[in-house]
């Protein structure tokens, strides 16, 4: 008799197998695509935290990351007729193409040691950027600070000496803003919401201790002729356009006990809290240095008289620096409106590379700001810095006017 049941055969089981196979490979695949998502995603996230914090992802922070042949091919895809070296290892294989997003994403580039110790050690990378350029193309040169040597503070101030001359009379800039008549059309009355300072205070030029015989541009420095009386007069002319303002001329290699020049903004950072402490009307805050590159560098002729030029430094180890640059860039684009090729433009500092800080996040209207440099004179910083007055006080009227209409 024969059996109705068919014989035993694992065809179940082998269903089973492949249903579980392919689940497998569905699950392996969708978790390769979650991976690659979460890593699309996290490396966008911290591309945009660093945009955020510097602008190292600018055309100009980002082509000096990439090594030469890799920035070579990258133009040669656009531009077909652009040569590059044959016989070479091809740039975008995978390792070069790694080491280029490590190096983007870490600032380490695996193929360069020292880069390793950059983030430990200041001074070994270069995190400065220029953010805004000056008109005159070819001058796009990064502003100089270099320590002085210890015998220029070793001079303690014995009694206090009158203000210098300048070589020659400074003739006045004509106000932008002014009511010759009647004194200001405008004016902040006793509320001081202006406060000038000088973290280097003893910056100098040769041209004014040419009688000290002082030559060496290392050495201009002095604890009488020096930026202070640059930064009085950019206080005193605010005052004249009605904006209140206050300025501290702080001696400090007298004024703080084992001074220390690398400390300098340590200094200052106490003089501007205490500032603001007793002041809290303070809203503008401008640091006023001399920068330390060479006259060629450092000079602008407009209508046949020498200016010293300014340049405008941005930290971005302030967090909100990026509305410091926007009071910085309005200030900017004025002076090359009006006057063209006297300021040099603004530029970036990472803390890697100089304080980083910079005393400007007390304030969206901190700054600070290098005029002319050891080879001016002090003729030439008072015929910019009472330009630079008017075109502060004309920012300060429009952005009052503003605020009041709310």
């Amino acid at each position: 008799m024969k059996s109705n049941h068919l014989p035993y055969t694992d065809t179940n089981n082998k269903g089973w197998a492949n249903q579980f196979n392919e689940a497998s490979r569905v699950f392996l695949l969708l978790a390769v695509l979650t991976f690659s998502i979460l890593t699309i995603l996290g490396t966008a996230i911290l591309l945009q935290s660093k945009l955020l914090k510097e602008p190292v992802l600018s055309m100009k922070g980002l082509a000096p990351a990439m090594s030469s042949p890799f920035f070579a091919d990258m133009i040669k895809m656009e531009l077909p007729g652009f040569t590059v070296e044959e016989n070479k290892q091809d740039t975008f294989s995978n390792s070069n193409v790694l080491i280029f997003l490590l190096q983007v994403l870490t600032n380490v580039n695996p193929r360069d040691p020292k880069s390793l110790l950059a983030g430990e050690v200041p001074g070994i990378r270069d995190d400065t950027v220029q953010l805004r350029k000056g008109i005159i193309v070819g001058k796009e040169v990064s502003p100089a600070d270099y320590p002085p040597p210890e015998e220029v503070f070793t001079e303690d101030l014995v009694e206090p000496k009158p203000e210098p001359e300048p070589s020659t009379p400074v003739k006045e800039t004509p106000p932008i803003v002014s009511n010759p008549d009647n004194g200001p059309a405008l004016s902040t009355k006793d509320k001081k919401v202006v406060f000038v300072y000088h973290s280097h205070n003893r910056e100098s030029w040769l041209p004014e201790l040419k009688s000290q015989g002082v030559t060496n541009l290392t050495s201009a420095y002095d604890s009488n002729t020096n930026i202070t009386l640059v930064g009085k007069r950019l206080s005193k002319k605010l005052e004249d356009l009605g904006i209140g303002s206050s300025h501290s001329a702080t001696d400090y290699p007298t004024a703080v006990k084992s001074y220390n020049w690398n400390f300098s903004y340590k200094y200052s950072q106490k003089t501007v809290e205490t500032a603001f402490a007793s002041n809290p009307d303070l809203t503008y805050f401008f640091d006023i240095h001399r920068d330390s590159q060479r006259r060629e560098l450092t000079t602008a002729k407009i209508n046949g008289k020498s200016y010293a030029q300014v340049y405008f430094i941005i930290g971005h180890r302030n967090p909100n620096w990026r509305k410091n640059e926007q009071f910085a860039t309005k200030i900017h684009e004025v002076l090359q409106e009006k006057y063209p090729d006297l300021s040099r433009g603004i530029w970036g500092k990472g803390a890697n590379n100089g304080n980083g800080e910079y005393n400007q996040s007390i304030s969206p209207n901190s700054i600070l700001i290098e005029i002319g440099g050891p080879e001016n004179t002090l003729e030439e910083s008072n015929r910019t810095v009472d330009i630079l007055a008017n075109v502060i006080a004309d920012i300060y009227w429009d952005a009052e006017k503003v605020s009041a209409d709310g």
